[in-house]
């Protein structure tokens, strides 16, 4: 059995995990997940194992967060998991719920570092060249 459908090109497991994103997301708005440690967290990816069973949820915080707050928030999420799994269930009407895992998503962290460096490189390229012209 193919991994893809016929006359789609996207498999089940992301069409699934889009649905757990957006499902994940809408409870994190409406405030269904009463922990203030997930106060401001938003769901950046979902990655769901093509056998449905196991998403890797990545979230952040709209503001910078420091290394102490990322682990309130993966702690919190961590408790709730539980009831953010019936929840997910409930609304998704699905079958079987995926064992969720929260990580912190260090992409846009990862980023603003380069553009830092890139930053700091051509400020000393353009005061080298002031220093030395030609």
């Amino acid at each position: 059995m193919s991994a893809m459908n016929p006359g789609s090109r996207i498999k089940r497991s992301d069409r699934v995990a889009g649905q757990v994103h957006e499902a994940l997301s809408g409870l994190l708005l409406r405030g269904m997940v009463r922990d203030p440690g997930v106060r401001g967290v938003v769901v950046s990816d979902v990655r769901l194992s093509d056998d449905l069973r196991n998403a890797r949820v990545y979230v952040r915080l709209l503001e910078e967060a420091s290394p102490e707050q990322r682990e309130r928030v993966i702690d919190a999420l961590t408790r709730a998991t539980g009831h953010i799994r019936r929840a997910v269930g409930s609304e998704l009407q699905l079958r079987r719920v995926p064992d969720l895992k929260f990580y912190w998503d260090e992409l846009i962290d990862d980023a603003l570092r380069m553009e830092a460096l890139i930053d700091d490189v051509a400020a000393e390229d353009e005061k080298s060249n002031q220093e030395y012209p030609g």
